[in-house]
């Protein structure tokens, strides 16, 4: 199905999308194969949805450095959206992905004369536990994270920095809390948990999220505004829906979309917090199977604000939500609905 926003590009390229199966990848995906651009995937498998749209697909591990050559072969432009995912997991295995693994990328593109490259980052990679309010590219690194996926994530950040240069520029794009039909990540643990949730702190803290078709939008005007102009190589973006709202609002507003009553209970924010360190120590020490129920870097998630100033996308890249957050829990409820019925 052709994507309703399609951004065009001037002429067809060789594009390349690390997790082009993924949940960003593969709508990353349908917008280039819908404006013409010929597209090859490097994920671990093989995805039926990627051969119907015509995507050469490439099986392979981002540690394996010959495969991610292999991969980046003939390519124009790599988007690098492939990751390690949070909330929970071994610090080797975050590493060799999302760390190892984007070296492998950089150093492939640089090999392959690869002439962009887009990386998918994250706006967790400066969230020091505290509010973070409309806060621009500015921020800085926090001094220490409690959570693998955003100080590896922050590890890789600064290595495509450094790698913009003459011969490879890059753009680093940091989306916010993606959301939307087809979410194999956030919307299925949430829906598991709905009976059992409770709200974390005093519910008014605000954070920003972004629907799944603005973000594959922002990745593909990124890589072409890239183009026309190098200038903006090695340069930060956050990119949301740019409509702040309180966190728990939004939970409620997707468990409604699913068919769920809103959240019952409360848990004050310190017992969140201390239950979650307790919990990371039980299931690092005694290697429990599974992921613990808290984390702290959950608890500071979900009781703090996170929203961000999103004015030098909109400058720079031309990026403005098309789907609204309304219209986007719409689409989500209709895709529910039909997705439960099937």
């Amino acid at each position: 199905m052709k994507p309703e926003s399609c951004i065009p590009s001037k002429k067809p390229e060789n594009v390349l999308v690390t997790g082009g199966g993924g949940f960003l990848g593969r709508a990353i995906v349908r917008r280039l194969t819908a404006r013409g651009d010929r597209v090859r995937s490097l994920a671990r498998n093989h995805y039926d949805a990627l051969e119907k749209m015509g995507v050469d697909q490439v099986r392979g591990d981002l540690f394996d450095a010959a495969v991610v050559e292999k991969a980046c072969h003939g390519r124009d432009l790599v988007f690098h959206v492939a990751a390690k995912p949070p909330p929970w997991g071994k610090y080797d295995d975050y590493y060799r992905t999302n760390v190892i693994g984007s070296r492998h990328v950089i150093n492939a593109c640089l090999s392959q004369n690869v002439s962009r490259l887009v990386y998918t980052s994250t706006p967790s990679v400066i969230f020091n536990g505290k509010d973070l309010a409309g806060v621009d590219e500015s921020f800085p690194y926090p001094p220490r994270y409690n959570a693998y996926y955003p100080e590896t994530k922050a590890l890789a950040e600064k290595s495509i920095v450094n790698a913009a240069g003459n011969n490879l520029k890059t753009i680093i794009l940091r989306p916010h809390e993606i959301w939307g039909p087809e979410d194999p990540h956030f919307l299925p643990r949430l829906l598991v948990r709905a009976k059992k949730l409770k709200q974390i702190g005093n519910g008014r803290n605000l954070v920003d999220t972004l629907y799944i078709d603005n973000a594959a939008d922002a990745h593909v005007l990124a890589a072409d505004k890239l183009k026309e102009n190098p200038q903006l190589s090695g340069r930060i973006y956050f990119i949301t829906q740019d409509e702040p709202i309180p966190a728990w609002d939004m939970i409620n507003a997707i468990l409604k979309a699913a068919g769920h009553g809103p959240v019952k209970g409360f848990l004050p924010f310190r017992s969140a917090w201390l239950m979650g360190a307790i919990l990371e120590f039980f299931y690092r020490v005694f290697a429990l199977p599974g992921e613990p129920p808290m984390t702290r870097f959950l608890a500071e998630a979900v009781a703090t604000s996170h929203w961000f100033d999103i004015s030098a996308a909109k400058k720079d890249l031309g990026y403005y939500p098309t789907v609204s957050t309304v219209e986007g829990l719409k689409r989500l409820a209709q895709w529910l609905d039909k997705h439960d019925t099937e």
